[in-house]
C-alpha cells in the first residue's frame, strides 16, 4: 500500500511539471464530462416527465385492455368489439385482486359534430369516469384545467372542453352547446351539452378538437353499455409487464378474452422522443470520448518525449519496464480523475444555477410551457467518473509501453 501511494505522489508530482498542458488536458476533460453529466440529467427529467405525462398527464394509466380483436376490427365494426357490460364487470373484479392494481376505469371514446348553434366543427371525445379521471390524472388534474369547474358525474351533461375548440366556438365555461353523430346503428343522434369548463391538452394538434365527457353520456350519445377500453392505473409503473402477464393468465383462465396495451405502447410520442434523445446523446458522447482519448494521447506522449532522458535514468537505475508503464498510466488516470472532478464542480454550479432560476421552454408540438430541469443523479454521476477515469488510464497505455520501451544508452543520451 505505501508503495502505491508512493507511485500515485510520483505521478501526481510529474503531471504538474508541465502545468499549462495539464491544465488544457484538465479543461478538456472537465467540459466533456459536464456536458455528458448534464446532458443525462436533462435527459432523465424529460424521461421522468414524458412518463407522468403518457400515464397521468393524458390519462393512458398503465394498462389499457380492449376486448380481443379490437385493434384488427374495432374500426371497421366496434360494436362488435367492445367489452359488453358483463366483462366489465368481470374484468373489474378480477383485476382489482391484484395487489398492484389501484384502479379500474372504463372508457368509450365517441366522435361527432358539435355546435354553439351559429357554427359546427368536429369532435373527438373520451368518455370517463369523472372520479377515476380525478385520480388517474393526479397533479394533472387541476393543471390542466383552465376555466370554470371539473367534469360532474351528478350531472351527465356536463362536459369539459379544451380551450382551443372552445375559443373555436366562442364558448366559456357555463355557457351551452349540442353535439351530434351516429350511433353505433347508425342512427343519427344529438345530445344538449353544458361546458363546466375548459382544459388545455397541452399539445396544439389537439387542443382544438376534444372533449372530456362522463362515461354515462358517452354511453347514451352511441346508445350501447358497453366500453372500447379498461384502463388500469398501477401503484408503480414498474410493475406494468408484470400485472400484464399475471392478468393475462387470470383473465384467460375466466374465459376472458382480450388484448393489452401498455403505457409505452399507447404512448407513440414518448418512444419517438426517448429514440431521438437517445441518438443525441449518443453523438454528444461520441465526441467527448474521442476528445478524452485525444487530449489524453496527446499529453501523455508530449510527456514521454520531453521526459526521455529522465525515463533513460529511471531505467539505469534498476526500474523495470512495467513500472515506467504503470508510472505514465497512473498519471493519465490522474489526469482523467482530475478533469472529472473539475467537471464534477461544472456540472453542480450549472445545476444549482438552473435549480433556482427555473427556466422555461416551449416544446415543438407544445401549447403551453415547460420548466428546463436537470436531475441530479450522483449514481449516474460515480459510474461517469469511474468510466472516464479508466479511459484516461487507457488512453496514457500506448504512450506509456513506448516510453517503457525506449533503449536505454539512447535515451540517457537523447537530446
Amino acid at each position: 500500500m505505501n508503495q502505491f501511494t508512493h507511485w500515485i505522489k510520483l505521478a501526481f508530482r510529474n503531471i504538474l511539471k508541465s502545468r499549462r498542458r495539464t491544465f488544457v488536458t484538465l479543461i478538456a476533460v472537465g467540459f466533456g464530462f459536464a456536458s455528458i453529466s448534464l446532458f443525462q440529467g436533462y435527459i432523465h427529467s424529460i424521461y421522468e416527465g414524458l412518463r407522468a405525462s403518457a400515464i397521468h398527464g393524458s390519462g393512458i394509466g398503465h394498462l389499457t385492455l380492449y376486448a380481443k380483436g379490437w385493434e384488427a376490427h374495432g374500426k371497421s365494426d366496434p360494436e362488435a368489439y367492445m367489452i359488453t357490460g358483463e366483462d366489465m364487470e368481470k374484468i373489474t373484479r378480477l383485476a382489482l385482486e391484484n395487489k398492484h392494481v389501484t384502479l379500474v376505469s372504463p372508457r368509450l371514446s365517441i366522435s361527432g359534430l358539435v355546435s354553439n348553434g351559429k357554427t359546427s366543427t368536429i369532435f373527438i371525445a373520451s368518455g370517463v369516469v369523472p372520479e377515476h379521471e380525478k385520480k388517474i390524472k393526479g397533479d394533472f388534474y387541476h393543471f390542466q384545467t383552465v376555466d370554470g369547474k371539473p367534469l360532474n358525474s351528478e350531472d351527465e351533461t356536463s362536459v369539459e372542453m379544451a380551450s382551443g375548440l372552445a375559443g373555436q366556438l366562442e364558448l366559456s365555461a357555463g355557457q351551452d352547446g349540442v353535439v351530434m353523430g351516429a350511433t353505433l346503428s347508425g342512427q343519427m343522434n344529438a345530445m344538449d351539452i353544458h361546458i363546466n369548463g375548459t382544459y388545455n391538452t397541452g399539445v396544439a394538434d389537439t387542443n382544438d378538437k376534444f372533449i372530456k365527457v362522463p362515461f354515462s353520456f358517452a354511453q347514451s350519445f352511441y346508445d350501447t353499455q358497453k366500453a372500447d377500453s379498461i384502463v388500469l392505473l398501477l401503484d408503480h409503473w414498474q410493475n406494468t409487464d408484470l400485472v400484464k402477464a399475471e392478468l393475462a393468465n387470470t383473465l384467460s383462465s375466466n374465459n376472458v378474452a382480450v388484448e393489452f396495451k401498455t403505457w409505452k405502447e399507447l404512448s407513440v410520442f414518448y418512444k419517438s422522443v426517448r429514440n431521438m434523445m437517445d441518438m443525441i446523446f449518443l453523438f454528444i458522447f461520441t465526441i467527448v470520448f474521442i476528445i478524452v482519448i485525444m487530449s489524453t494521447t496527446n499529453t501523455m506522449g508530449m510527456a514521454v518525449i520531453e521526459r526521455t532522458r529522465e525515463i533513460g535514468t529511471l531505467r539505469a537505475l534498476g526500474l523495470k519496464r512495467r513500472g515506467i508503464s504503470f508510472l505514465f498510466a497512473a498519471e493519465g488516470g490522474l489526469l482523467g480523475l482530475g478533469g472529472c472532478l473539475f467537471g464534477l464542480c461544472i456540472h453542480s454550479l450549472v445545476w444549482i444555477i438552473i435549480h433556482y432560476t427555473r427556466p422555461s421552454y416551449i416544446p415543438p408540438g407544445n401549447s403551453s410551457p415547460v420548466p428546463l430541469m436537470v436531475d441530479f443523479l450522483p449514481q449516474s454521476l460515480g459510474v461517469l467518473i469511474i468510466f472516464m477515469t479508466g479511459l484516461a488510464l487507457l488512453s496514457a497505455i500506448l504512450p506509456a509501453r513506448r516510453a517503457a520501451k525506449q533503449n536505454v544508452v539512447q535515451s540517457l543520451t537523447h537530446v
